[in-house]
C-alpha cells in the first residue's frame, strides 16, 4: 500500500530503477538529492521491466513517519502468517503497538478474528514504550468463568456481549524484548506473576515509573516521576525489567533478513501449553432432566 503499490504508479519486485526526475541512478548517486523534499509533488521515475522494456512513473510520495507506519503493518502482517504456518493454522497472534486506548481498540477489535478457531494467541509487546492500558488488557485476559452457556443448538460457551470487553480464555504466550518499556514491563511482570501464560524473549527495559508533567519558565516541561510500581513480593520494577521463562537473545542480523527466534520459540513454547490445556478435564454442561436420569 505504499507509493510504489498504486495503480498507475506500479512497480514490481525485480524491475529496475534508471533515473529519478531525469537524474541517472548509479552508485555514486546520492538519493537524498533526489528524493528529500516536499510532499507536494510528483517524482518522475524510469523504470526497466524484467523483459528489457522502459516506462515512465509518476510517483507521489510520503512521509518517513508514513512509510514507518506501512512498514509495521507489513511486520504484523508476516508475523501473523509465521505463527499460523508455524502452528499449521492451530496459533494466532496479535502486536500491542502502545499501551494507549487506541491500541487496545485495535487488540480487542483483532482478538476476534486473530483467535477464531485457534487454541492459543501469541501476544507480543515487543517495541512497546508503555502507556497505561495493562489493567484493560488483563481484564480481557483474566477473565473468570462463572458459568456455562449452551445457546439453542449451540456449543458450551459464554456470550461475548454479556462481558465487559472481548475476552480470551485459552493459553497464551507473551513475547518482551528490551525494548518493552513501562506499562508494556508492567503488563509482562502481570502475566507471569498471575500464572496466565508464559514469557518469551528478553529481558524488558527496566523503566517502570509513573510520571507527570510540569511547566519550567522560560525551559520547556519537565517530566516528574509521581509514583512508584512494585511486585506483590515488594520488588521494585524500576531497574528490574521482566524476565522472561524462555530467553532467546537474537544474533545479528538475523532480525533484518527475516529470522525471528523468538518468534519462533514463541510458538513451540505455546503449543506445549496447548498440548497440555487439551489434556485437561473439562465439564460437560447436563441438563436437569439429565442430572434427574442419572439418580
Amino acid at each position: 500500500e505504499g507509493p510504489a503499490d498504486v495503480y498507475g504508479s506500479k512497480i514490481a519486485a525485480g524491475e529496475t530503477v534508471l533515473s529519478v526526475d531525469d537524474v541517472p541512478v548509479g552508485g555514486a548517486l546520492d538519493l537524498t538529492t533526489v528524493l528529500n523534499g516536499p510532499l507536494d509533488r510528483d517524482i518522475r521515475l524510469v523504470v526497466r521491466g524484467a523483459a528489457g522494456h522502459e516506462r515512465d512513473v509518476v510517483i507521489r510520495p510520503i512521509s518517513h513517519a508514513a512509510a514507518r507506519g506501512l512498514l509495521y503493518d507489513k511486520w504484523v502482517m508476516e508475523n501473523g502468517d509465521a505463527v499460523v504456518s508455524m502452528s499449521n493454522g492451530s496459533l494466532g497472534y496479535l502486536h500491542v503497538r502502545g499501551m494507549n486506548w487506541s491500541s487496545f481498540q485495535e487488540f480487542e477489535r483483532r482478538l476476534y478474528a486473530a483467535g477464531a478457531g485457534r487454541d492459543g494467541l501469541v501476544i507480543d509487546v515487543r517495541y512497546n514504550g508503555g502507556g497505561y492500558t495493562t489493567d484493560h488488557l488483563l481484564t480481557a485476559l483474566t477473565q473468570p468463568t462463572h458459568a456455562i452457556t449452551v445457546g439453542r443448538d449451540g456449543a458450551p460457551g459464554y456470550p461475548q456481549g454479556r462481558r465487559v470487553y472481548a475476552t480470551w480464555d485459552r493459553p497464551i504466550v507473551v513475547l518482551c524484548n528490551q525494548r518493552s518499556f513501562s506499562n508494556a514491563e508492567i503488563f509482562s511482570h502481570a502475566i507471569k506473576t498471575l500464572g496466565r501464560g508464559r514469557l518469551v524473549g528478553v529481558q524488558t527495559g527496566g523503566g517502570v515509573i509513573s510520571t507527570g508533567s510540569q511547566k519550567i519558565l522560560d525551559i520547556g516541561r519537565l517530566r516528574v516521576p509521581g509514583r512508584g510500581w512494585f511486585l506483590p513480593s515488594g520488588k521494585d520494577m524500576e531497574l528490574n525489567g521482566a524476565m522472561p521463562d524462555v530467553v532467546v537473545w537474537p544474533e545479528p542480523g538475523e532480525m533484518s533478513a527475516g529470522v525471528d527466534r523468538q518468534l519462533e520459540a514463541a510458538v513451540a513454547t505455546l503449543l506445549e501449553d496447548v498440548r497440555a490445556w487439551r489434556e485437561r478435564p473439562a465439564a460437560a454442561p447436563q441438563t436437569a432432566a439429565e442430572q434427574r436420569a442419572s439418580r
